[in-house]
């Protein structure tokens, strides 16, 4: 079974060659699979694509654009890649309130495409002017009414040229009978508001939603909560991100950046305002008692100023032991007049005034301790104690902080199902930007995920792939990185550093040097005769006959019984072993020797090496 009829998808009409291979991308999203048809599926989702591109240069990565086409019911779709604003209206109408000079919608739009990584045939909606206002709408294809079915809106943007001041949020019109396109401006009704807009150091997503009060009639503009992400880098890394909000008819709603959550919630709990006002109310006709005391702590009356506390003490007085430094230059301004500097030759005394020189440091003070008059340094007065006032106490007449009491809210009411809003019968873009080239895209107002996902696909998302494959090398990334944060330099030199310093340390040979070795001395092999073997041994025996100073008895620290003397005597001849046992209680018993395997040469010639081993028992 081929991968595409694996995931229940139709064969794929769209293919993208990475590497010599074509794969289908229509289903980038939801099932990917092989065009060639081979029977090798590969990983569902965008990342593999991604992962591709960057493997295989721009030079094999060859890119055949379709202009997306929906693949579902939608109330609204718009791609620019014709070339022609069919279906936009431009305003005509000028902002109430307003400067004459900027009052007018005289904004200029153009259909161009990417700056980088640009698209073969992709082309958008480009703000083009600064610092004027810009509005265009255009019809959906059918009003979307709020009933059973969610709403799905989602475009894309890119700030090509960065953002300093501005917004790129989309308007939903809301139907209404005296709707007209050529007078959209600030104050037109509409539903939903939604989309991304910065100015100075405040990043916003914006998703509002004008409500309308049951008793009323009023309409009252409900904001969702900020979401708890970062927002600055989608201003600021100009890549074209796309913007989701899924509003669904069980009053919840989710807002998404590039298919990935940012912000969800409920209609009903959070937006702020609430959609349903308070049940009571605190009545703005309670006034607080004129005797309440909301005072929880009070200078204590009974308390009295000590007699010795003095109140005219100054918290500074002058050091009276310090000592004006030696060298002091008592009769040297701290600053003189410029001897350099010149009056200019347009001076004009009467009108400016006489002329004087700038003043700069004196010279001579860069070497002394100071100049000018000296005066003693200040210190803290050790008897100041400044104004007296009483210790606190508690209150005992305290009452607590007062508040009105409540009552029934005369506005109250309750919607139990804020989705059900104004219906909506137009799309329209009305900003103001200090910054140029802000670019949109592929807008889409359906009501089914599947039908935006596959729309994204088609179109934000081939817009990453390219992307992807056009960015800088791993290395490049991380130098512009550093340069946004120079911080990392520390992390990156410590990355380098710590596994060649511990290669070092523990893998260099080490040079031996020979002050620092402990060498032991091997006997030396001498050649000894059998008279001379004979008296050494019997030297040996007298030494151990010899009564110890302790009356007689051997005492062995740590209970050991036992000693060994071994000595060995190596010749150029051969060896021999000689061993002796002798053993000896309070210096009475008497030593026994053991010689074993003696072998001795001539008289006079050199003996063999001999072993002796003697063991004192108890």
């Amino acid at each position: 079974m081929k991968p595409s009829a694996a995931i229940g998808f139709e064969p794929c009409e769209r293919r993208l060659a990475i590497g010599g291979r074509a794969f289908c991308w229509g289903e980038i999203l939801t099932g990917p699979c092989f065009a060639d048809g081979s029977q090798d599926a590969i990983p569902v989702g965008l990342a593999v694509f991604q992962c591709l591109a960057v493997k295989f240069s721009s030079s094999s990565l060859e890119v055949e654009y379709k202009t997306p086409e929906p693949t579902g019911e939608v109330y609204f779709t718009e791609t620019f890649d014709d070339a022609v604003l069919s279906g936009w209206v431009l305003s005509q109408t000028k902002k109430e309130d307003t400067d004459e000079d900027i009052a007018k919608y005289d904004g200029r739009w153009e259909i161009e495409p990417l700056k980088e990584n640009t698209v073969p045939g992709d082309r958008g909606l480009v703000l083009k002017s600064v610092a004027k206002h810009h509005a265009i709408s255009a019809m959906l294809t059918q009003p979307f009414i709020f009933d059973s079915k969610p709403l799905i809106i989602q475009y894309e943007v890119n700030f090509q040229d960065g953002i300093d001041c501005g917004g790129a949020y989309v308007k939903l019109l809301s139907k209404t009978d005296d709707l007209n396109l050529e007078y959209f401006h600030d104050r037109t009704s509409y539903t939903i508001m939604f989309g991304p807009d910065k100015c100075g150091e405040d990043y916003k997503l914006h998703f509002i939603f004008r409500h309308k009060h049951p008793k009323t009639g009023d309409y009252e503009e409900k904001h969702a909560k900020r979401p708890d992400v970062d927002l600055k880098k989608i201003f600021t890394d100009r890549k074209t991100h796309l913007y989701t909000l899924v509003l669904k008819p069980d009053d919840t709603f989710e807002v998404l950046i590039d298919q990935a959550v940012v912000g969800k919630g409920s209609l009903l709990e959070d937006m702020v305002p609430p959609v349903n006002p308070p049940k009571e109310i605190e009545d703005p006709n309670d006034k607080k008692p004129e005797d309440w005391d909301e005072r929880a702590k009070i200078p204590d009356p009974e308390a009295v100023k000590p007699d010795d506390w003095n109140e005219d003490e100054p918290p500074k007085i002058e050091d009276h032991d310090a000592v004006k430094p030696e060298g002091w230059l008592d009769d040297e301004p701290e600053y003189i007049p410029d001897p350099n500097a010149e009056k200019p030759e347009d001076w004009d005394e009467e009108m400016d005034g006489e002329w004087e020189a700038p003043q700069i440091p004196n010279p001579k003070c860069e070497t002394a301790p100071g100049c000018g008059a000296w005066v003693r340094p200040m210190m803290s007065n050790p008897n100041y104690k400044g104004k007296w006032k009483p210790p606190m106490i508690e209150n005992p007449n305290y009452q607590g902080i007062w508040s009105p009491q409540k009552i029934p809210n005369p506005d109250y009411f309750e919607d139990s199902h804020p989705f059900q809003m104004t219906p909506v019968g137009a799309v329209g873009l009305e900003l103001w930007s200090m910054t140029s080239d802000i670019y949109f895209d592929n807008f889409i107002i359906c009501s089914e995920k599947e039908v935006a996902d596959r729309w994204a696909a088609d179109g934000w998302g081939f817009k990453k792939l390219v992307a992807s494959a056009n960015e800088p090398g791993m290395f490049s990334q991380l130098v512009t990185a550093a340069e946004e944060r120079p911080w990392l330099w520390v992390i990156y030199i410590l990355t380098l550093a710590l596994p060649i310093g511990l290669g070092v340390l523990f893998c260099w040979p080490s040079k031996k040097i020979d002050d620092d070795m402990d060498y032991k001395k091997t006997d030396i092999a001498k050649p000894l005769t059998k008279g001379g073997l004979e008296q050494e041994v019997q030297r040996k025996d007298e030494d151990l006959e010899k009564p110890n100073e302790n009356g007689g008895e051997d005492e062995y620290e740590g209970g050991e019984d036992e000693e060994d003397y071994e000595e060995e005597n190596e010749g150029g001849e051969g060896s021999q072993e000689e061993e002796v046992n002798k053993s000896n209680k309070s210096g009475s018993e008497e030593d026994e020797m053991k010689e074993a395997d003696e072998s001795t040469g001539s008289g006079d010639g050199p003996a063999k090496a001999v072993r002796k081993r003697r063991v004192r028992k108890d």
